[in-house]
């Protein structure tokens, strides 16, 4: 029994402390982490000792610490008080004891926990009743040794308890299944020791000779491994390492000290000493020399970053982020105001003009108009050399939220004011006052921009301000502010019914514009009838007072300017119209290439010393050439988030002749918000960037389904975006947060590529320029009233070698997806007419079997209650069967 009880007890080694079993299922715990696996420690309480005649200090003494109790005894308390009594924990020992008496010893100083512990074996009884006699000599080394003194005890060897773990070691072992073969190789005995003869040979030019046996995987053979089962059986290796170390004990140590000086004498001495002014003489021309390097050049310039690097480049080829180079805040202004819209100068480089409106919602607006009419509404022109005083202001009756440069002629400058009018400007006579210093002083594209420091913009401190040419007329305009204004290109022009002719003036003569009351508006700067000598003379007598300032380049526009046509976005007779806010025209994409026509038109106004734009009385000319497969259509932005394919032609109403606008080709719903930038891209004529809301898309011109790609959400809403002027696969987007998504279709199409943080507040605009082949900006502008210029870095700037194609291919992929689920569609929705077709027929067939069958289940039914009436008679007595099968009644 007792290797038994050494198993069962092993399994609660880890516990520290005796623990009292509550249930007879526990085991009773012992002191075998001690080495004593034959004591019980327990806890006798005082009515315990009473019943046991056990009690310390009376029955137990220091001198006989220990009593034998009667197993029966024990065995009676146990029924009496059953899992009360204090021998219930070693009930099982007290059980299985072979004595009949056990002993019961007294724990004075709680050596194994407890007040007492009981013997449980035979032969721990006996060795503690008659301890083994100690030899003299241990019984002086026991005296010898202090009792803190660790004693090693040897382990003892213990009989191997197999618990199934062979088993397991002879699963995993591996074994050779396949049965070895052997071979045994003979030859006669005459042959050994023969002469060898070697010789060399062809081994291409004898048949059979050579044998090239080559390595190959064999399919029919390859397994591949799915799953693998390793069991391992680790023993830890046990190092002993010793080292010498010197341990020192770290302390907080301070030292005072005062410094050591000349005295005055000694400093009188040094100070006309030969070889201290020796020294100061030929030390100061090294340090002047080191000194103006420092301020020339920087000496602390990484020269293996810039190795290898082309002439003119600025950053690293890696670097993908926007890189601060300039801002511009309007510091003279009373009040705080944001930047509306956001144009670089054509031909002037390093010139930018932004128009500025007061930061206040409609209802502040219409509070406080009687002090805003004080302030005046400005477009400001910024130059790089200056970028604390605008070089120009152009004045305007309201704020502007939309200009745009004249493409003919940059001088000339159309803007469209928050009241609903169009403001002309003519700044030809300042032109010299805003062109910047350039090498070999002329206006060509290979001009660079001298740094900063070099210029001297003293003489350009006090800014001019500019008044308007012209205005247009209150009553025939817009009734709401103007979102967004275009020229139309210098090939065409149009009608009132907006058929398209061809223009034989050579110059851009007419704008388009866009606004909150739901028309969009063409405009002719030309006279619609030419004057006649008569009305000069009429205005002579009438002595108009013209400021001397003001050009007259469209006096014949002011305050008399109409639109030339209007069309209207209607939705219907039964709700609202329609709100653009941007538009995109055919020819838009074809402006930012112009710049060399510009200033070959330009040179030859210089030349010629007359303006085209001077000599427009002549009016619009009568008869013109029309243009048949020009493309009139266009695409518009609304305030509900709506894209919509319209046309500009006119068409007569059939009932009452009047002039209507046709319905548009098409119109989604994909932004949730207004839509800020409508925009083609100046790679491809047909490819449409549209940002709003929370997502931007992009639209192919003659896919009508729906957009190629389409974001998700964004986690802050867009405010405005525009396409990069040198990748076809890149396009910028800022968001409400002061945030710009880089969006790079090479890299991701799902997400933008990079998210940079320009400033705190809502990106109003966004405009890229190219300054050089090497060099490009990209200008950003906030709602409170910043225009920040960034330089664009090299893998922003310069495309990879396929990229148009890639982009191309791209485009091309989302077509077909969208012809493949517009195929798609039409499938689904005609097997869903033909599943209805089906059904409608098996209605109809189902109603036509239910009319037999109903009948056919009658007819069993009442069979059926015939049978059952029979059975029921015959039963009852009331009819009788006769022999031959025949019923008859009982009388």
């Amino acid at each position: 029994m007792a290797p038994k009880q050494k198993k069962k007890s092993s399994r609660r080694k880890k516990s520290p402390k005796p623990i009292l079993a509550a249930s007879e299922d526990m085991e009773p715990v012992n002191m075998e982490s001690m080495g004593h696996p034959e004591i019980y420690p327990l806890v006798l309480t005082t009515k315990t000792q009473e019943i046991f005649n056990c009690r310390i200090d009376e029955d137990i003494t220091d001198e006989q610490p220990y009593k034998l109790i009667n197993k029966e005894d024990i065995f009676e308390d146990l029924r009496n008080r059953a899992a009360v009594s204090d021998f219930h924990p070693v009930k099982k020992i007290v059980q299985e004891y072979p004595g009949n008496e056990l002993l019961l010893v007294y724990d004075k100083d709680f050596k194994y926990g407890l007040n007492f512990y009981l013997i449980g074996t035979e032969e721990g009884k006996e060795n503690y009743l008659n301890p083994p006699e100690v030899s003299e000599e241990q019984e002086e080394y026991k005296e010898y040794i202090p009792e803190d003194v660790y004693i090693y005890k040897p382990p003892v060897s213990k009989p191997w308890v197999s618990l199934g773990s062979e088993k397991e070691i002879e699963e995993e072992s591996v074994t050779e299944s396949t049965k070895q073969i052997t071979y045994m190789i003979s030859r006669k005995r005459s042959e050994f020791g023969a002469p060898i003869k070697f010789s060399d040979q062809n081994a291409s030019s004898v048949k059979d000779a050579y044998i090239e046996c080559t390595a190959y995987p064999d399919k029919n053979f390859t397994l591949k491994q799915l799953e693998k089962d390793v069991g391992m059986q680790v023993i830890p290796q046990i190092k002993d390492i010793s080292t010498q170390t010197k341990w020192t004990y770290p302390k907080n140590a301070t030292t005072q000290y005062y410094p050591r000086e000349f005295s005055e004498e000694e400093k009188e001495t040094l100070k006309q000493s030969k070889p201290l002014v020796d020294f100061l003489n030929n030390a100061s021309i090294s340090v002047e020399i080191a000194l103006q390097q420092n301020e020339i050049t920087n000496t602390f310039t990484d020269d293996w970053k810039h190795l290898a690097e082309e002439e003119g480049t600025f950053g690293d080829k890696t670097d993908t982020h926007l890189k601060e180079y300039q801002s511009f805040t309007d510091l003279h202004s009373p009040t705080e105001k944001m930047i509306t819209c956001v144009s670089w100068h054509p031909t002037i480089y390093g010139l930018i003009a932004v128009s500025v409106a007061v930061r206040l919602s409609f209802e502040d607006r219409v509070h406080f108009s009687g002090k805003l009419l004080l302030q005046p509404s400005l477009i400001l022109f910024w130059s790089f050399s200056d970028p604390i005083h605008p070089q120009l202001m152009l004045e305007s009756p309201d704020d502007i939220f939309c200009f745009k440069f004249c493409p003919s002629d940059p001088n000339i400058i159309a803007g469209g004011c928050i009241n609903g009018q169009i403001v002309m400007w003519d700044i030809t006579t300042h032109a010299d006052r805003i062109e910047n210093v350039k090498a070999g002083g002329s206006r060509s594209k290979k001009a660079t921009l001298k740094p900063m420091f070099l210029l001297e913009p003293e003489s350009n401190k006090d800014a001019m301000y500019i008044r308007h040419c012209a205005v247009s007329s209150i009553e025939n305009g817009h009734k709401k502010v103007i979102t967004d204004i275009h020229w139309l290109s210098d090939t065409f022009e149009i009608n009132r019914m907006g058929s398209v002719f061809e223009n034989r003036s050579g110059i851009c003569c007419q704008l388009v514009t866009c606004s909150a009351d739901c028309t969009i508006c063409f405009w002719d700067i030309r006279p619609q009838k030419p004057l006649t000598p008569q009305t000069t003379e009429k205005k002579k007598e009438e002595n108009i007072e013209i400021p001397f300032d003001v050009p007259s380049t469209f006096l014949h526009l002011d305050l008399s300017w109409k639109p030339l046509t209007k069309v209207r976005l209607s939705k219907g007779e039964a709700s609202l119209d329609h709100c653009p806010t941007k538009i995109s025209l055919k020819e838009d994409h074809r402006l930012c290439k112009t710049q060399d026509k510009v200033l070959a038109q330009s040179k030859t106004a210089k030349a010629e010393e007359m303006n085209p734009y001077h000599n427009l009385e002549s009016g619009m000319p009568n008869l013109l050439k029309p243009i048949d497969d020009f493309c009139t259509k266009f695409f518009v932005g609304t305030e509900e988030g709506e894209v919509i394919y319209t046309d500009w032609k006119m068409e007569k109403d059939p009932e009452t002749g009047r002039l209507m606008s046709k319905k548009p080709v098409s119109l989604h719903t994909i932004h949730d918000g207004i839509v800020h930038t409508i925009q083609r891209s100046p790679f491809y004529d047909d490819i449409i960037l549209t940002v709003g809301g929370w997502n931007v898309a992009i639209w192919k011109e003659s896919v009508m389904t729906g957009p190629l790609l389409q974001s998700c959400c964004a986690p802050k809403r867009y405010t405005s975006g525009h396409w990069s002027l040198t990748r076809p696969g890149v396009f910028y987007i800022g968001r409400e947060d002061g945030y710009i998504d880089i969006w790079d279709l090479l890299e991701k199409t799902h997400e933008p590529a990079q998210s940079q943080n320009i400033c705190i507040t809502m990106i109003t605009c966004i405009k890229p320029w190219i300054f050089s082949p090497k060099q490009q900006f990209i200008a950003i502008a906030d709602y409170y009233g910043t225009l920040h210029i960034l330089e664009i870095p090299w893998t922003l700037s310069r495309p990879s070698t396929n990229e148009m194609t890639s982009i191309n291919h791209y485009f091309e992929r989302e077509v077909k997806h969208l012809e493949y689920i517009e195929q798609r569609k039409k499938i689904r929705e005609q097997e869903k007419k033909e599943m209805e077709k089906e059904m409608a027929k098996k209605k109809v067939k189902i109603y036509q079997k239910s009319k037999e069958q109903m009948e056919a289940e009658l007819k069993m039914d009442y069979e059926s209650y015939l049978e059952l009436e029979k059975t029921v008679l015959i039963n009852l007595g009331l009819i009788k069967v006769t022999e031959k099968g025949s019923y008859s009644d009982v009388m």
